[in-house]
């Protein structure tokens, strides 16, 4: 991600943020990442999971506000977690490196998807829309 000028065009508010965001993310390095930007953006509490298994865990001990979800997760997708937040109706967006169909299926055309490699600014725009 790059960085940008903190009082820059990206220059935010925390309150128009979520206060608890839980990215799932298998890659340790984005996950690191991405942690460390949402908190820069003054995010309260960034939660993170590796796998379906764990993000289920999360979910169900504390629901969070908003969920970064990468599509990808290492040998499963992360579709059951997709499910299980559209029931609980907690927002969140698709996190891929993939495009058309193999990203993102058509069952889920209107959640919000970030591409990889995202920039910074995308990132805070999307937590911005969080409530959308």
């Amino acid at each position: 991600m790059q960085s940008i000028a903190p009082n820059g065009p990206a220059a935010h508010s925390p309150a128009d943020l979520p206060s608890d965001v839980l990215v799932v993310e298998d890659d340790t390095l984005i996950a690191m990442d991405a942690t460390e930007t949402i908190s820069g953006f003054g995010v309260e509490s960034v939660r993170t999971a590796r796998d379906v298994a764990s993000a289920l865990q999360l979910i169900a001990e504390c629901a969070p506000d908003f969920v970064l979800l990468d599509v990808g997760l290492i040998r499963e997708k992360s579709f059951a977690v997709a499910d299980q937040l559209d029931r609980q109706r907690i927002p969140f967006a698709f996190v891929t490196g993939y495009s058309g169909p193999a990203g993102v299926p058509a069952a889920y055309a209107q959640y919000p998807v970030l591409r990889k490699p995202y920039l910074r600014d995308q990132l805070l725009e999307t937590l911005r829309r969080w409530r959308d």
